[in-house]
C-alpha cells in the first residue's frame, strides 16, 4: 500500500496537474466531444499512440490543442475522461478545441524506445535521426492532414516534463504551430529536478525514478507498481540506507537504467550537456507564454531560463512570462491561494487561467479578443498583488550588497577594521539538518514557504538578520551569493536560504496549522545548494585544501517579494540539508554516489566576513514610488 502512495505522490509531484474533476464537466466532454485512438507514424516508423477529443458540432472549424507526455494519456478505450488532462480547465472544453494528446515515444501505448531528455539534434540528415522537436512535428504534420473541421491551427502547453517537450516543439516548429506554453518546464538536470547546482534531490528523485524506469517488455495502460520502501519517516529511511550506493545494492540492481547514468555522471559532462534544450532555443516562430511558481521546487531553475533563453536567443519572438505564488503546477492543481501556512488572500490560480491562459490561446488560435499581457505579470509576495512589468528583471531594480557582519548582524555597511573574521560550525554527516519539521517521504509541496525556526535553534545553522526594517523592502529578480569559506576537510555542501520574519504580534491566518503561530514565523522565501566541489567549474570539480579561504558563488535564482515594514531579513547558512540532497561525505572522493561509510566525517566549516574577506548577498532592490 505504501508503494502505491509513494507513487501518486511521485507522479503528482512531477505532473503538475489536478487529479480530480466534477462530474458535470466529464459529462459535457462524452455529450460535446467524440473520442479517437490512433497510432501516428514518425519519420523512422515509429508509431505513436495518440487520443483525439473533437467537438461534435461540426458547424465550425476549430484548432488544434496539442500536449505530449511520458505520464499516460489514460483512459485509454471507450471511457471519456476530463479530470486529468495536465492543466487545462472546463473553460477550455466550453470554449471548443480539438484536444490531441499522445504518449511520447517509449511511454505507456507509444512504440518506440523512452529516453529521458532525448538530446536535441539540431542537423538531421536521415529518418533514423530523430528528437522530440521532430516527434512533435511529425505528429503536427499528420493532424493537419488527417483532421476534419480544424482551422489550421495548433497550440501546445505542458507542466514540467510535458513542458520540456512543448519547448522542443517550439524549436524548427511546425507552420501550424502559433503559440506553445511551456509551464515549469524541465530545461537542464544539472540545475533543476535530480540536481541543483550539482547537489543530488534526493527526496524528490529517488520515488521518482523509481516509478519512471522499470523496464517495459511492451506497451502498457498502467502504472507499473513500484518499491515499498516500508516507512513513511524518509530522514531516518535515508539515514539507514547510507551512502547512495546501496541504493542499487538494495532496491534496483540494473533495473533503473537512468540510475546507473546518474552514477556514470556526476559531473556536467557531456552526458547533461547534450540533454539540456536551453542552448537550441533559437528563432522561435510561435508565441511563447512561460509559465512558472515562485514556490517550485523541482522546475523553478527551468522556468526563469527558458524565458531568458528565447529572450536572448530569439529577441523577435513574443515571449511572456508569468510568475504566481504557486508549487510545482499549482496554477492548475489548486487556487493558488495558500501554501502550508502562507496565506496570498485571493485566488491566484484562477485569475492565471481566466486572465491570461485562455485568452492567450483564444487569441493566437482563433483570433478572438484583444492580448495586450506584458512582458511579465508576476505576483508579489509578501504584499500579496499582482504587478506588471516591461521586462524582466524589472529596469527599476539596483543590486545592492547586504553584507554579514559579526554577531549575527546583516547590514548594506560593510564590516569595521575590528569585528571577528569569521562564524564556525561543526557539520556531522551522521546528524545532519532536516529540511522539514514534517514526517515524510519524499518532498514535501509546503518546504519552500515552512517555518524555519526549527533549523535557526541548530548549532549547525549559522543565521544572520537585520535590524527590524522601518520600511518595505521590495526584491525584483536574481539573487546571489558571494561567500568567503573555509573547511577544515576537502569537501562541502552550502546551503543558504532567504528568510521573512515576521513581527512578534503577526495574526495567525485561515490557514495557520494547528499549533502553528505566525508570530514570529520564519518563512522561507529562497533557498539554493551548490555542492563545493563546483566552486570553480560544474565540468571539473575539485577538493578544498583544508582551511584554505575560498570563494562560493551561489545564484539562488529570482524573486518578487516585499519585505514589509516591520519584519526582518534573515540569511541561514548551513551544510545539510536532509533528505531533500544527499549527504555530502566531506572527504573528497571522485564520484559521491560511490562513497564509503569511512568517507562521510565530521568537519568544521566557517563563514568570514571580515574586511578582508567580505560575504554578502547581492540583492535586486526594487525603486518603489509609493
Amino acid at each position: 500500500m505504501f508503494a502505491r502512495v509513494l507513487l501518486a505522490f511521485s507522479l503528482i509531484l512531477s505532473l503538475g496537474a489536478t487529479t480530480t474533476a466534477s462530474k458535470p464537466d466529464s459529462l459535457y466532454l462524452v455529450n460535446h466531444y467524440t473520442k479517437q485512438e490512433v497510432y501516428i507514424p514518425m519519420r523512422d516508423g515509429t508509431k505513436l499512440f495518440t487520443i483525439i477529443y473533437t467537438p461534435k458540432d461540426k458547424s465550425e472549424n476549430y484548432p488544434v490543442l496539442f500536449n505530449r507526455t511520458p505520464y499516460s494519456i489514460s483512459p485509454y478505450g471507450e471511457a471519456m475522461d476530463f479530470s486529468f488532462r495536465r492543466g487545462l480547465f472546463p473553460a477550455f472544453l466550453r470554449e471548443k478545441f480539438i484536444f490531441v494528446f499522445q504518449d511520447v515515444r517509449g511511454r505507456f501505448m507509444s512504440e518506440g524506445k523512452f529516453e529521458h531528455m532525448r538530446p536535441h539534434l539540431a542537423q538531421k540528415q536521415q529518418p533514423s535521426q530523430i528528437d522530440e522537436s521532430s516527434d512533435a512535428y511529425d505528429t503536427m504534420d499528420w493532424l493537419v492532414k488527417n483532421l476534419s473541421n480544424h482551422n489550421g491551427n495548433i497550440g501546445m502547453w505542458g507542466i514540467s516534463y510535458p513542458g520540456y517537450y512543448t519547448s522542443c516543439a517550439a524549436i524548427n516548429a511546425h507552420p501550424a504551430l502559433k503559440c506553445v506554453s511551456p509551464q515549469a518546464p524541465i530545461s537542464d538536470w544539472f540545475f533543476d529536478d535530480p540536481h541543483h547546482h550539482g547537489a543530488f534531490f534526493l527526496a524528490g528523485m529517488l520515488g521518482f525514478f523509481a516509478a519512471m524506469d522499470i523496464p517495459r517488455q511492451q506497451p502498457y495502460q498502467d502504472w507499473i507498481e513500484t518499491y515499498d520502501w516500508g516507512t513513511p519517516d524518509g530522514y531516518q529511511f535515508y539515514m539507514d540506507l547510507g551512502s547512495l550506493s546501496n541504493v542499487k545494492t538494495r532496491f534496483f540492481g540494473d533495473s533503473i537504467a537512468f540510475w546507473n547514468e546518474l552514477v556514470d555522471h556526476p559531473n556536467y559532462d557531456r552526458f547533461w550537456q547534450e540533454r539540456t534544450i536551453l542552448p537550441h532555443l533559437k528563432d522561435i516562430k510561435p508565441a511563447v507564454l512561460v509559465v512558472g511558481g515562485w514556490y517550485d521546487a523541482e522546475d523553478l531553475y527551468g522556468t526563469f531560463n527558458t524565458y531568458k533563453s528565447i529572450e536572448k536567443q530569439s529577441p523577435k519572438t513574443e515571449n511572456k512570462l508569468v510568475v504566481g505564488p504557486w508549487i510545482h503546477g499549482g496554477w492548475a492543481r489548486n487556487d493558488g491561494d495558500h501554501i502550508g501556512n502562507v496565506s496570498f488572500e485571493q485566488k491566484t490560480s484562477l485569475f492565471y487561467r481566466d486572465s491570461i491562459e485562455l485568452p492567450f490561446f483564444v487569441h493566437h488560435l482563433k483570433g478572438k479578443g484583444e492580448l495586450n499581457l506584458p512582458e511579465a505579470t508576476v505576483f508579489m509576495t509578501g504584499k500579496n498583488e499582482w504587478q506588471s512589468f516591461d521586462q524582466w528583471p524589472p529596469k527599476t531594480q539596483s543590486a545592492q550588497k547586504l553584507y554579514f557582519r559579526e554577531h549575527g548582524k546583516l547590514s548594506f555597511q560593510p564590516a569595521a577594521s575590528d569585528e571577528k573574521a569569521y562564524d564556525e560550525y561543526v557539520s556531522d554527516p551522521a546528524n545532519p539538518v532536516p529540511y522539514t519539521e514534517e514526517i515524510t517521504f519524499g518532498m514535501t509541496r509546503e518546504y519552500m514557504t515552512d517555518d524555519q525556526r526549527f533549523a535557526a535553534k541548530r548549532p549547525d545553522v549559522l543565521v544572520f538578520e537585520t535590524e527590524v526594517l522601518t520600511e518595505d523592502l521590495v526584491l525584483a529578480g536574481p539573487l546571489t551569493a558571494h561567500l568567503k569559506v573555509s573547511t577544515s576537510e576537502t569537501a562541502a555542501d552550502w546551503i543558504v536560504k532567504l528568510i521573512d520574519v515576521y513581527p512578534k504580534d503577526a495574526p495567525d491566518n485561515k490557514w495557520t496549522r494547528e499549533g502553528q503561530k505566525m508570530a514570529n514565523y520564519h518563512q522561507m522565501v529562497r533557498s539554493e545548494v551548490i555542492r563545493g566541489r563546483f566552486r570553480n567549474s560544474y565540468e571539473h570539480p575539485e577538493p578544498f585544501t583544508p582551511n584554505q579561504v575560498e570563494e562560493i558563488e551561489l545564484d539562488l535564482q529570482d524573486v518578487l517579494h516585499c519585505f514589509q515594514k516591520g519584519h526582518k531579513l534573515m540569511i541561514q547558512v548551513q551544510s545539510t540539508w536532509f533528505p531533500l540532497i544527499d549527504r555530502n561525505p566531506q572527504r573528497y572522493v571522485d564520484n559521491i554516489f560511490e562513497a564509503k561509510p569511512e568517507d562521510f566525517v565530521k568537519a568544521t566549516h566557517r563563514l568570514y566576513h571580515s574586511q578582508e574577506q567580505q560575504s554578502f548577498i547581492e540583492l535586486p532592490i526594487l525603486e518603489t514610488t509609493d
